[in-house]
């Protein structure tokens, strides 16, 4: 029979500057797949981390099977059967050693003694692969291994520990279609052993293959907790954001002005192949196409990032030529990259240094000193008008959340003023509320007649926010449409190399 094998109730935590859960409540029933969701910095994983016993300064109850616990540390939850899959699999696993090493790694570490017993490690890492139906190589060294292989490792190394609840943090967004639904027959398996599952995911149609119940927090609070048969996305995203989800799209009509921008014969060999667009003031022209079609490549030209060349361009009606980056700014464009980690925030900087970042000369008095209050002011107007959720301007971006990495990613050029903004993915990784609050922002540079060229995989954001929408494929325009009068399907059509 089920019963309650987890309660968690009145749970709350702060940190500096931020109270991150306030009075939240979750209950797993045993052998079910749970889904935790909420927009980004809605206290997800803060809430796992309780529960897993990386923050042992929490107050309220936790109670397993009924009994009341406390979990102050990572050992008092593994020994409660409680595990958790990150989302950064690799900084669980090392990478030289083998497959049947990794999984026993607590077993070795912990076991006792100098002796590894090689053949039990080996039969009982097999033995727990068995139990998953996977048929992975246990004697092949882990930085070998593809990332689903990766997961699943990390998903055996908490079965061969007895595990009663495991966790999974956003374990879908880096596999495939094949690797997602491999997966799921894996917690499928997991369910029928009675073991309960937790997945925290942002991708809602998939939740509801294998969850049968669904709790939504927002802002650190508990929402809701639901059966996931009778609910619609819609309603979810609602409960998410707290308003309904049209509204998130907020088009405005801009008059359009002239051609801002206009490129002819653009080609990065190997990569894009004679792409002609456009873009006036004013409009917001999209670039859609799935993964892999070039679209973060033809940002990357666009912007003078590449070798790639073009037969004409012009700017504003003159003559122009795409040289590098740096010639691209001053000549007013602003690219807001795909890799906000590697290329657009300086995670170990301040947000006050990385909102500033491009637009320095502006700052700076004509000996060349910062003039600190006019640049503060900024900061703090950009971080109020953007939602950027942080304690203060001093703040590190490295310790801000996914979303909150992105707008300032995305303030930094507004705070430079360019006249031709290039977003390549800018929604990527992040939640429903900092998506809205992206589109809201993009939507007011169209209204201040700036150019904005959006490139995005996700066709509902083509056909929700721009004017009118290039479709690459395989490093080549195959359409152009006037947004208004295409759909999701003929979007996809022509992305997957429809004539």
């Amino acid at each position: 029979a089920r019963h309650a094998l987890l309660e968690m109730e009145g749970i709350s935590i702060s940190f500096p500057g931020v109270k991150a859960l306030d009075e939240v409540r979750f209950q797993v029933e045993s052998g079910t797949a749970h889904a935790l969701i909420g927009a980004n910095g809605a206290g997800k994983s803060t809430l796992m981390k309780v529960l897993a016993g990386a923050y042992s300064h929490y107050t309220g109850k936790i109670r397993v099977d009924g009994k009341e616990v406390k979990i102050r540390s990572p050992k008092d939850a593994k020994d409660l059967g409680i595990e958790i899959v990150y989302q950064e699999v690799d900084s669980a696993l090392v990478p030289n050693l083998s497959v049947a090493e990794n999984i026993m790694l607590d077993v070795m570490v912990n076991g006792g003694g100098s002796l590894v017993r090689w053949r039990k490690t080996r039969s009982e890492a097999r033995r727990v692969l068995n139990l998953l139906n996977t048929s992975l190589e246990i004697s092949k060294n882990v930085e070998r291994l593809s990332l689903a292989q990766k997961q699943m490792v990390l998903i055996a190394r908490a079965l061969s520990r007895d595990c009663r609840l495991l966790v999974l943090d956003e374990p879908t967004a880096p596999l495939s279609h094949a690797e997602t639904q491999e997966l799921f027959r894996v917690v499928r398996e997991l369910l029928l052993r009675g073991i309960s599952v937790v997945f925290i995911s942002h991708r809602l149609p998939e939740l509801k293959e294998v969850c049968s119940e669904i709790t939504v927090l927002r802002d650190g609070k508990f929402v809701d907790t639901r059966p996931m048969l009778d609910l619609e996305a819609s309603v979810i995203v609602e409960m998410m954001l707290g308003k309904r989800l049209g509204e998130s799209f907020p088009k405005r009509n801009v008059a359009m002005g002239e051609k801002v921008l206009e490129v002819k014969g653009l080609r990065d060999p190997g990569k894009i192949f004679g792409v002609d667009l456009f873009v006036r003031a004013g409009e917001i022209v999209g670039v859609s196409g799935l993964v892999g079609a070039g679209k973060t490549e033809l940002c990357k030209a666009l912007f003078g990032a590449s070798a790639a060349k073009c037969d004409s361009a012009s700017l504003r009606g003159k003559p122009y030529r795409i040289r590098d980056p740096q010639t691209s700014v001053s000549a007013g464009f602003a690219l807001v990259p795909e890799e906000r980690r590697k290329e657009g925030v300086l995670v170990q900087e301040s947000v006050a240094a990385n909102l500033t970042a491009a637009s320095l000369p502006a700052f700076t008095s004509p000996l060349g000193f910062l003039r600190a209050a006019a640049e503060r002011e900024v900061v703090r107007d950009m971080i109020k008008s953007l939602g950027i959720k942080t304690p203060n301007e001093s703040q590190r971006v490295a310790l801000l959340s996914g979303g909150n990495q992105q707008k300032v990613a995305v303030g930094k050029w507004l705070v430079a003023d360019a006249d031709i903004y290039i977003f390549d993915e800018p929604t990527k990784g992040v939640d429903v509320g900092a998506k809205s609050e992206i589109f809201e922002l993009i939507g007011r540079l169209a209204q201040a007649g700036k150019a904005v060229i959006y490139a995005s995989c996700e066709f509902s954001e083509i056909l929700g926010i721009t004017d009118r929408v290039y479709v690459l494929y395989d490093g080549a325009v195959t359409k152009e449409f006037a947004t208004c009068e295409t759909s999701e399907e003929e979007l996809l059509f022509y992305s997957t190399g429809g004539k």
